[in-house]
């Protein structure tokens, strides 16, 4: 791996070299200039703009706003026609002359007219104007001799060289790099074997999630690779010839905003990825410790996990995506000052519209944070219960016995029942007849849960030893006898189940009946009393 690294490093160290040696005639980046340089002076607006020539800029002009496109064209069309003409030629000199026309240098090169400095060309350079002409005719003489130099047949041979070595490094890095993604790939794909240590489902389940995001970091990382190769080097190759220069300058200024808004959402991307595989790492790291984790909250820990991390995720990508979106305001350009303070207003004004909000995501923290309840658990609240399917800073979602899907916000919980906190219990009355001996009947209620606690999959759900406390009630049905059963959380109704249909076979094969509600009716009122005689009589 460190061998593939250096070979990339060598290889762009090897790019950048070869590039060094063209960048004294030619620029790698063109110096791309806004046309928003304005100025305003008693409500007239001056706006300058670039004059380039094979791409590279070489002088700015200005001019008011309603004129400069005009005077911009004009320029530039005349450079055109003067350097086609000179490239053409085969004389090694031109002529450049600067001439006054109403106290206003004009500029001529081989005696055709290229343009005239004006006063807001020299108030935007704080030059006079004669000095500005000098200083404009100077660059003008250096750029065009090397600019045809560069349309020499030589000169054109070594840039294709360059080129070329530029073009095999790009293969070379590409397919390292290309190769290396194959063989993470193929790392990505083995599966993550339980932790020796705990033993614990949810550290691998933890292992998992952090496996997959690191994965899919990696796999944005390499495609960002491999774009900034293959578009970074055609971009320095199209740099390299006069006559494709304009073309890099044009896919620059085009792709200018579209690949800073790329590059942000990518990163912003890979940083909300990166942050999940951090959370996942952090909260292993915890449970392979034993700081949150043992074999008695085991279950209960991992709702308390998944709900833990869930809440830290959305609020880790909430800021993630905040951070993204000013940052493509700012390189775009935009102040996000007064955004930022109307943004502070805006914010007075909606939390004193939305104060049940606020309180929803106080007690929704507190909820998560005191381990009131979590994702998976049974809950009551007030008349409502079910199971906690969804749950968040602002509501609590349950889903109840009939199905139905039940939103409660947080700040209406008050009260909360929770079933399945750690450990649950099977609460059963069972009713014995008054006619059953007593003795027999507890011995025998007690057996049935013994027997069923050392079976290997019901112990697994039964946590401690069945208690049997005794007659509770007497009541119509009969002696009404108390059984606890301690299980896992929300094992309690699987359990109790089991439970009743083992009792009522040991039940039924030593003779016990389960008694069913009786009543008995005495009569003493005369009337009805003598009408029964009669009709007994």
């Amino acid at each position: 791996m460190r061998l593939k690294f250096l070979a990339i490093a060598v290889s762009m160290g090897v790019t950048v070299i070869s590039v060094q040696k063209t960048t004294a005639r030619t620029p790698l980046l063109p110096y791309l200039q806004t046309p928003s340089n304005l100025s305003n002076s008693t409500g007239n607006q001056t706006v300058s703009e670039w004059i380039y020539l094979d791409g590279r800029p070489l002088f700015q002009i200005a001019a008011s706003k309603n004129d400069v496109s005009e005077r911009l064209q004009s320029i530039q069309q005349n450079l055109q026609e003067i350097s086609q003409d000179y490239f053409q030629s085969k004389a090694p000199e031109f002529k450049i002359q600067i001439r006054t026309t109403k106290d206003l240098p004009v500029i001529y090169i081989n005696g055709k007219y290229l343009m005239t400095i004006n006063s807001q060309d020299a108030k935007l350079r704080q030059l006079k104007a004669l000095t500005l002409a000098n200083e404009i005719a100077d660059n003008l003489q250096d750029n065009l001799e090397v600019s045809k130099k560069e349309r020499q047949t030589s000169s054109l041979i070594s840039q294709c060289k360059i080129a070329g070595a530029i073009a095999l490094v790009m293969i070379l890095s590409s397919s390292l790099i290309y190769r290396y993604q194959r063989r993470s790939q193929k790392d990505d794909v083995e599966p993550i074997c339980p932790d020796a240590e705990t033993g614990q489902p949810i550290t691998t389940q933890l292992n998992q999630q952090e496996h997959q995001h690191l994965a899919e970091v990696k796999n944005r990382l390499f495609q960002l690779s491999q774009t900034g190769i293959w578009g970074g080097g055609s971009f320095v190759i199209l740099g390299l010839f006069p006559y494709t220069r304009a073309l890099q300058m044009a896919l620059l200024a085009v792709a200018q905003i579209p690949l800073k808004v790329g590059i942000v959402v990518l990163g912003t991307y890979v940083a909300v990825r990166f942050s999940y595989a951090l959370i996942d790492k952090f909260t292993t790291t915890l449970i392979s410790g034993g700081f949150l984790l043992n074999s008695e909250t085991s279950e209960r820990m991992e709702l308390r996990v998944s709900t833990f991390s869930g809440v830290t995720k959305s609020i880790t990508t909430l800021i993630c995506m905040g951070v993204g979106i000013l940052s493509i305001l700012i390189s775009l350009g935009i102040d996000i000052v007064p955004l930022l303070a109307g943004a502070g207003l805006i914010g007075v004004a909606v939390s004193l519209a939305s104060q049940n909000l606020i309180k929803d995501a106080i007690n929704g923290f507190l909820i998560i944070i005191e381990d009131q309840y979590a994702l998976g658990d049974v809950i009551n609240v007030g008349n409502v219960g079910g199971l906690v399917e969804n749950l968040n800073l602002r509501m609590t979602q349950v889903r109840d016995a009939e199905g139905r899907l039940i939103t409660i916000p947080n700040s209406e919980i008050k009260v909360v029942a929770n079933l399945s906190s750690r450990w649950s219990r099977a609460d059963l009355t069972i009713p014995v007849s008054y006619q059953a001996n007593i003795d027999e009947a507890l011995k025998l209620i007690e057996d049935v849960a013994l027997n069923m606690n050392q079976e290997p999959k019901w112990k697994r759900e039964i946590i401690e030893k069945p208690s049997i406390l005794g007659i509770d009630n007497f009541s119509e049905r009969g002696m009404m006898i108390r059984v606890w059963i301690k299980t896992q959380p929300l094992k309690q109704w699987e359990v109790a189940r089991e439970y009743r249909r083992r009792l009522k076979i040991a039940l039924d094969q030593v003779g016990i009946s389960i008694p069913i509600p009786q009543q008995t009716i005495l009569v003493n009122h005369p009337q009805l009393l003598n009408s029964a005689r009669n009709n007994s009589d």
